[in-house]
């Protein structure tokens, strides 16, 4: 298969939200956001996949590496052959790729966050960068959309983590801030045990509420005129906020016992609706 049938491939087995959006782009731009989609799959991988930290850092070692064959112009690996002419039609920045790089690395660093402040840097690096990249390559005129991207790159890992609070426990990863936790008298062995408490309820609500602050920021600050090439953005923003209101209809405390998803026909409803009418 060519690189971009590869890329292709990892994007539809993903099952993810994002596959959706993608499907009312440009061939261009499609190629383009699903390369950079397949990129971040395969780092995230390399932490949730390899059990030996030795051979995860080793191989995103490897990574950096090669985005660094793709900025001279001679990448080895199917994704990077596929994101090259991208990275050279829309003069995406290298740096912007390590990054997303050193996020997922932290994974491998640390299974704790005191603080949102310190899980803000980690939702930055794993999506906020991503974000920017993205709407990059969808086209903006005003750098205000850098921030909207920014913004909402933020409320997608947020609402990742939300979704993923049981599945992430299971690796051994609480990412829900260690002070929350004790305001809301959570103990971490509530979470590694699955307790469906009213406690935990109402850590989950408070942490819904934060996640749709961030939306909300984004929303504003779109700027009108960028509105119709950032429409994929809002795609994925329509099926992510859907996703989040399921959860908060479900009881919110569920996410440990079970994970939460729209059906494909309600993604793809979501897509048209937002697309034509956004």
């Amino acid at each position: 298969m060519t690189p971009d049938q590869y890329c292709e491939d990892k994007a539809a087995k993903s099952g993810s939200s994002f596959y959706y959006s993608f499907r009312f782009l440009s061939p261009e731009k499609r190629i383009a956001i699903t390369a950079l989609y397949a990129f971040c799959r395969e780092v995230d991988d390399v932490v949730d996949e390899i059990s030996d930290e030795g051979v995860a850092r080793t191989t995103l070692a490897w990574w950096r590496n090669e985005v660094d064959q793709m900025y001279a112009g001679s990448p080895q690996h199917p994704v990077t052959q596929s994101l090259l002419p991208a990275v050279k039609s829309y003069d995406l920045p290298r740096e912007l790729f390590l990054e997303i790089i050193d996020g997922m690395e932290m994974d491998l660093d640390q299974a704790r966050y005191n603080t949102f402040k310190d899980l803000h840097l980690y939702c930055y690096r794993v999506a906020s960068v991503v974000g920017q990249l993205a709407a990059t390559i969808f086209g903006y005129t005003d750098r205000k959309t850098l921030k909207y991207a920014h913004d909402l790159g933020i409320a997608f890992q947020l609402t990742n983590i939300i979704r993923d609070v049981g599945e992430d426990a299971r690796r051994g990863r609480i990412y829900l801030p260690v002070d929350e936790l004790q305001r809301f008298n959570v103990p971490a062995a509530d979470i590694q045990n699955y307790r469906e408490t009213a406690e935990f309820k109402a850590l989950m609500n408070f942490q819904i509420d934060r996640a749709e602050q961030y939306y909300d920021q984004a929303m504003a600050l779109l700027p009108e005129c960028d509105k119709k090439n950032q429409r994929t953005g809002l795609v994925m923003a329509a099926i992510y906020r859907a996703t989040l209101a399921e959860i908060r209809l479900d009881g919110a405390q569920k996410v440990l016992n079970q994970r939460t998803s729209l059906t494909p026909i309600r993604k793809l409803w979501l897509a048209w609706k937002t697309w034509w009418f956004a």
